[in-house]
């Protein structure tokens, strides 16, 4: 498969091969991926009279499409990816309260500038809106135009999202490349102003007064969001995937930041009208009761101290994003830990520690120190072997920070739920 992979993606066009009738009928007659199967099924779809590039092209999409049931669920098995574009598709789900903005501010006719492999479009189309989807890469814009069959109100157009020309259109949506691609893959780009198209080209159609949603990594520092926008972190699943900005009327009144988090029990908001540098100092204090891990998505919206404030809690550090409380509270923004021992951080200490407290699974978080949770984990549980026999399988888990000018150690128990 290895071989398939490298020859595909050293093709000038990795899925033209499959635009074919034989091409399409073989991708979609193929079994699930199975990646200890594929060298004997390129042997036989080679003895059977298949093209050895269709064989190649097939066999790479179908490891995209198993790749892609993480974003599109059922949709992936009749999609066609290219590997960057599924690394920066966004989740289906997530694409639909994209497009439910545009629903709800009443736009009908929407410019999807950098459409990349089709995943917004797609939820826009579902939701009745007039979509023309412009790309200017011609290997993605092939596969956004198979993506997106299924609805007649959406169109894809090969060409410059920059040069674009938006009249007609009520409102506006980008998700520009923030990702080169070479022979060795696809590095990933953190200047907004190395993306396609880049943030300045997304504020001056702002300025102009469209109705613009940009979807950006979700590390981009608090600096670089413009003034006059909403900026949303989504997490799904623990895993923080994007900032969206929204400006005009796209964005909702009084809203300046927010953290939208996403897992299987649902979805809850957290949101704040004030800028990034008017958050107000949260209280500080000592380890005690329960610690709480904020949400991704909270840590980088800047709203730590707001849950802190929820819980009845305090910082241990101002800089620094672990929560402590005297009680436990059901939250969807953070994850929560019982506090059992606080201990001056010493790698000899915590050696005999565990030694004497028979672990043999350990599980080290840490926030504000230079130490590296696997090299560690090898010191302490170096020689543990025998009172692991003897005493069972025992586990811990360790949270290293810092507070103040302190470096500690809190064990901790997590709380199920």
């Amino acid at each position: 498969m290895a071989a398939d992979a490298d020859a595909a993606a050293a093709s000038p066009d990795p899925i033209a091969p499959l635009l074919t009738p034989e091409g399409w009928e073989l991708l979609n007659s193929l079994a699930p991926y199975d990646d200890a199967d594929t060298l004997r099924l390129s042997t036989s779809l080679r003895r059977d009279g298949h093209d050895p590039e269709v064989i190649s092209a097939a066999l790479t999409q179908s490891r995209l499409r198993a790749k892609g049931e993480a974003k599109f669920g059922p949709f992936a098995a009749r999609m066609l990816f290219t590997a960057a574009g599924l690394e920066q598709a966004t989740r289906l789900g997530v694409a639909a309260r994209h497009a439910e903005r545009y629903v709800t501010a009443g736009l009908e006719r929407v410019a999807d500038l950098g459409c990349g492999i089709g995943a917004d479009a797609m939820a826009l189309a579902s939701l009745d809106r007039q979509v023309t989807a412009v790309e200017i890469d011609e290997t993605t814009a092939a596969a956004a135009t198979m993506n997106l069959m299924p609805w007649p109100n959406a169109t894809v157009v090969g060409g410059d999202a920059e040069s674009f020309d938006l009249s007609g259109y009520d409102g506006v949506w980008l998700d520009p490349a923030r990702r080169t691609t070479s022979t060795s893959g696809t590095k990933r780009l953190f200047d907004p102003e190395a993306f396609s198209p880049p943030l300045s080209f997304v504020e001056r159609l702002a300025d102009s007064g469209t109705a613009v949603g940009v979807k950006l990594g979700p590390g981009i520092p608090h600096t670089a969001v413009p003034a006059g926008c909403e900026a949303q972190w989504v997490s799904v699943d623990g895993d923080v995937t994007e900032v969206a900005l929204w400006f005009n009327s796209l964005k909702r009144p009084h809203v300046r930041r927010s953290a939208l988090v996403i897992s299987a029990h649902g979805a809850a908001e957290l949101t704040s009208g004030s800028d990034f540098d008017d958050d107000g100092r949260p209280p500080l204090g000592a380890p005690e009761g329960y610690l709480y891990e904020p949400d991704g998505a909270v840590i980088r919206a800047g709203l730590v101290a707001d849950v802190a404030r929820q819980l009845g809690g305090h910082l241990l550090d101002q800089r620094i994003a672990y929560i402590c409380a005297p009680t436990l509270q059901d939250t969807p923004f953070a994850r929560a830990y019982r506090v059992i021992d606080v201990m001056p951080y010493n790698v000899r200490a915590l050696k005999t520690w565990v030694r004497e407290q028979g672990i043999s699974i350990l599980d080290i978080k840490k926030r504000g120190t230079s130490v590296t949770p696997e090299e560690l984990r090898k010191q302490l549980l170096a020689g543990s072997g025998k009172s692991a026999k003897a005493g069972g399988k025992k586990k811990a888990t360790l949270v290293l920070t810092r507070i103040g000018e302190d470096r500690v150690a809190m064990v901790v128990e997590p709380v199920a739920g």
